[in-house]
């Protein structure tokens, strides 16, 4: 079968919040198809590529056009007769047409949409999985989902001051059991939500929209809610946070705007190694924001031989930054994200620097996401170790943990789970 490109569509479609987004199909030669869709974050980070938007009055201004215009026109071009299995020939000739350091001419939405069309194409046309495709003859494993139960931030309306409030199943031995203990947590978190009246609809990932009066008592409850569900909080459901400290801090000052405060980052250490102390938290991730690289030095020394410390707009799914942050033992963990990179092949790299660190990888979606499941392959061909999509519900989610589940029962007693073991030693279990 042909890997020879042979055309490039483009077309608008639309994402999770009823906003459009670009849709690639790449087609070789001889039939062999692949699609994808670009996602969109509604926290970014300074250093990721650019969404391409078309301003205006029409959707707000978030139309892509001329986005998709650049996939049918001269990307399009440019990639007729190059090979799907050279995704980083391919990826190479992506960076090169558009000339800027965050894909802000083309576009990273189409240069993503793209790049993932072609990966997808290529395993068609070598009539393989798409994880296996990634793979490619590696050793796979089944990621550590992170699943939201509570949204804040720039997710809810910034009801709360952090984005998200997950919960990881480490005490689960495959990626179903892990998929059916979070599942009673979102359950029992619902139950406890309706009778304290603290309900108030979903956030953009799904999670329950919070009414709390303070950002710990969102951790109180989650905790309550494990037990609820008849796990042990910390062995079998342990706490992951996002909280996006790059959303309400700016050169060392933090306001919490729930609670009406405002803290330097010595506090904001504080207050997060505190909640580590009394909760069974196992990740938090941008504990401080991306223009504190002293800071969070700071927090990873305090905290870091016990709780994984995450950077997402600090690293923005860079190589080199990760590497940076790897000599600077800023954070022990990477965010990846595809769109934050612009192509599949820079996205692999910033991964695979993040493994030779020895940093915890987490393959991650978007607030704005679809149906497309692209990452849930990414995750698991590339032997991430864990997977954070959003919450327990609402489709755009829930095909991607579906999708991992069929991934899961086509490796049948091959399948292996991650599980515990890709987190710091003691992960979930209160600081000292």
């Amino acid at each position: 079968m042909s890997f020879v490109i042979d055309q490039v569509r483009g077309r608008r479609v639309w994402d999770s919040r009823g906003r459009p987004t670009v849709e690639a199909e790449v087609q070789l030669r001889g039939g062999p198809t692949g699609r994808a869709i670009a996602p969109a974050g509604a926290s970014r980070g300074r250093h990721e590529a650019i969404d391409l938007r078309d301003g205006g009055e029409a959707f707000g201004g978030f139309d892509v056009t001329h986005a998709v215009a650049h996939v049918n026109g001269e990307i399009a071009r440019a990639l007729a007769g190059l090979r799907a299995d050279d995704q980083a020939g391919v990826d190479a000739a992506l960076i090169a047409l558009d000339g800027t350091a965050q894909k802000a001419r083309l576009g990273g939405n189409a240069t993503i949409a793209v790049s993932m069309a072609v990966l997808h194409a290529a395993a068609a046309a070598a009539g393989m999985p798409l994880y296996a495709w990634c793979a490619q003859d590696a050793p796979v494993r089944l990621p550590l989902p992170e699943i939201q139960i509570f949204g804040g931030g720039a997710h809810a309306g910034r009801r709360v001051d952090i984005q998200d409030f997950m919960v990881m199943a480490v005490g689960a031995t495959s990626f179903a059991q892990a998929l059916d203990h979070t599942a009673e947590v979102y359950r029992a978190a619902g139950a406890l939500m309706a009778e304290s009246g603290k309900a108030a609809g979903v956030a953009d990932e799904g999670g329950f929209w919070p009414v709390f009066d303070s950002n710990e008592e969102a951790l109180g409850l989650l905790v309550r809610a494990i037990e609820r569900a008849g796990f042990v909080p910390g062995d079998d459901v342990a706490i992951s946070l996002d909280i996006a400290a790059s959303e309400f801090g700016r050169d060392g000052r933090y306001t919490l705007g729930l609670e009406q405060r405002v803290l330097d980052t010595d506090a904001m250490i504080d207050l997060l190694v505190g909640w580590c102390r009394r909760y069974p938290i196992a990740s938090i991730e941008d504990p401080l924001a991306e223009d504190d690289p002293v800071g969070l030095q700071r927090f990873t020394a305090a905290v870091g031989h016990r709780v994984q410390v995450i950077g997402d707009d600090y690293l923005v799914t860079s190589a080199d930054r990760v590497r940076g942050a790897a000599r600077d033992r800023a954070v022990n963990a990477v965010l990846v994200k595809p769109n934050q990179a612009g192509t599949v092949t820079e996205t692999l790299a910033a991964c695979r620097a993040g493994q030779a660190a020895g940093f915890g990888t987490i393959v991650s979606a978007r607030s704005g996401e679809t149906e497309d499941t692209t990452i849930v392959h990414l995750a698991t061909g590339w032997d991430a170790g864990q997977l954070k999509v959003g919450a327990f519900a609402r489709s755009e989610r829930m095909a991607k943990w579906n999708e991992a589940l069929r991934v899961e029962a086509s490796l049948g007693a091959r399948a292996v789970f991650a599980g515990r073991g890709v987190l710091p030693p003691d992960a979930g279990r209160p600081l000292p």
